[in-house]
């Protein structure tokens, strides 16, 4: 489940992009070594009693975790742990709550209280039945659980240490339980990140933590465990599931796949605030904004349970995009009610547009005032908030809402509304860059192809020495089209000007997703 959600929770894109950076940064500070099932200062000793069953109370007391009932699911684990007290099982089970305690509130002091739970339930673990697969499995979950919120506060090196451990978990347990398919769930991603660094750098990640894996094989892996599903009741299938999703969407650039994966039935978002939430995410990234909106209001949001309060930003966000007039008001109650940081300068930055959208300047400065107060710029969309804060310049209304229009799927509205203000936006005109740009990628969603060409070359050539993303993405975008055209010269070409531009904004994610590319077509 710690792979889950990952896209919005885990600093937008930390796990996809910048997994690299980490492995060069722990290579400066840390030994090379594998991964030991036991700890070493239980190497050696007596081992105790303990046994892995996936037991009816355990099994609906995963589903109420996933589900975020997790009032319910702490009182069904006090039950396990009276009536099945040698279950280790029901250690996982603790984590998957602590994961997502922390996960939902983003609060610090919570994580390192949080933490000192891990190597307790690793200890007791080690003293498991190791001939079982769960043995390797469950401790390769739990170092998975905490390196994604240790990522996500910045402990970077702790991070690495517990995904390496992890990986080495894994790899060991299908090599001793090759049939054990829950291996290939957290596996598959995992493969599919590291494939995803680029080739001058896979040495040092192989060289470090002994991980290797390229995109296609860990697409391979999700795509397999899915089909193995059918017809089968497989435990793992959600989060196998979700997780395809992402990948296939984030690495593999393929929209329509994530959505037929994600949109089967097997998520039901009138029972789960966290199914709702990665529907609504894949929908919104696939042009299904209206869908969205649905998603998140089919959202259980009171007892029992857990507080989610993303699914207010979203919800918000989402309803920005079709200029619904109360679009405040779920980015409102998140600012309001979120105890942590992390998009909160996002949030801000969204009520500040929908203040401007709605003639209302004063309210614009208000929020853009706030964005600078609230939050932390640690995520790319909230130091992008931050730097818009900064420079105390008003958005071109017009380009603004073409940008929301866009992210919203509404195309051709989109594209109307800039192709009627062509004139406005002459070179060497201040905004004519980003009009470009917009052109660009909207002429592209709606197979304008020869179109997209053109305004993509134009705003790469014209924005190659700018600050400002749009060339960089353009660039992207640019390579994006022509793989789909199977021009694969001509996209390995705009893959590598993505990459040799370094725009202020979004690099990390830019490039990775231009690495991606080249990976793709096998470079």
């Amino acid at each position: 489940m710690a792979l889950l959600y990952f896209k919005r929770f885990y600093m937008g894109d930390v796990l996809l992009v910048r997994f690299w950076v980490l492995v060069l940064f722990f290579a400066i500070g840390q030994k090379a070594g594998g991964a030991s099932a036991v700890p070493s200062f239980l190497r050696g000793a007596k081992i105790t009693s303990g046994y892995f069953q996936v037991s009816a109370p355990v099994r609906e007391t995963y589903t109420q975790i996933l589900d975020l009932r997790l009032g319910e699911a702490r009182k069904s684990i006090a039950e396990i742990k009276l009536a099945e007290p040698d279950n280790l099982l029901v250690l996982l089970l603790d984590d998957y709550i602590d994961f997502f305690t922390v996960l939902l509130n983003d609060n610090r002091a919570e994580f390192k209280q949080l933490l000192k739970n891990r190597n307790s339930r690793l200890v007791r673990i080690a003293r498991g039945q190791r001939k079982s697969p769960w043995f390797l499995y469950t401790q390769a979950e739990i170092r998975l659980h905490w390196a994604i919120l240790e990522g996500r506060f910045g402990a970077n090196l702790a991070a690495l240490n517990d995904a390496k451990q992890a990986y080495a978990l894994l790899e060991q347990n299908r090599r001793e339980h090759p049939d054990f398919r829950a291996n290939d769930k957290s596996l598959g991603v995992l493969h599919a990140l590291v494939g995803n660094v680029p080739d001058e750098y896979k040495w040092a990640v192989r060289f470090v933590s002994g991980m290797r894996g390229s995109i296609s094989q860990g697409l391979g892996e999700l795509e397999a465990l899915l089909e193995y599903c059918r017809g089968r009741d497989f435990l793992f299938e959600t989060e196998t599931r979700a997780a395809c999703a992402f990948v296939q969407l984030h690495l593999g650039n393929n929209k329509l796949a994530a959505w037929k994966t994600i949109s089967n039935g097997a998520l039901d978002p009138h029972a789960s605030p966290l199914a709702a939430y990665a529907l609504a995410s894949i929908a919104m990234r696939t042009g299904r904004n209206d869908e969205t909106i649905r998603l998140l209001e089919l959202c259980p949001e009171r007892d029992p349970y857990y507080p989610f309060a993303y699914r207010d930003f979203l919800l918000g966000v989402a309803k920005l995009n079709r200029f619904d007039r109360d679009a405040d008001k779920p980015l409102q109650k998140f600012v309001q009610s979120f105890q942590g940081q992390n998009g909160v300068k996002e949030a801000c930055q969204k009520l500040a547009w929908h203040r401007l959208l709605n003639g209302n300047v004063d309210g614009y400065w208000h929020y853009m005032k706030l964005v600078k107060s609230k939050g932390i710029a640690r995520a790319e969309p909230d130091k992008a908030a931050m730097r818009e804060a900064i420079r105390e310049e008003l958005p071109d209304t017009l380009l603004l809402k073409a940008r929301l229009l866009f992210d919203g799927g509404y195309y051709r509205r989109a594209y109307d509304l800039l192709q009627a203000a062509k004139t406005k936006y002459t070179s060497p005109q201040k905004f004519s860059l980003e009009y470009h740009y917009r052109l660009g990628r909207i002429a592209d969603e709606l197979g304008k192809v020869e179109e997209a060409i053109r305004w993509y070359s134009q705003t790469v050539r014209d924005g190659a020495r700018q600050p400002a993303y749009f060339a960089c993405n353009a660039a992207l975008h640019l390579g994006l089209l022509y793989e789909r055209q199977g021009a694969g010269q001509a996209a390995r070409k705009a893959f590598e000007q993505c990459l040799d531009l370094k725009p202020e904004s979004y690099a990390a994610s830019l490039h990775a997703r231009a690495k991606a590319g080249l990976s793709r077509l096998g470079k």
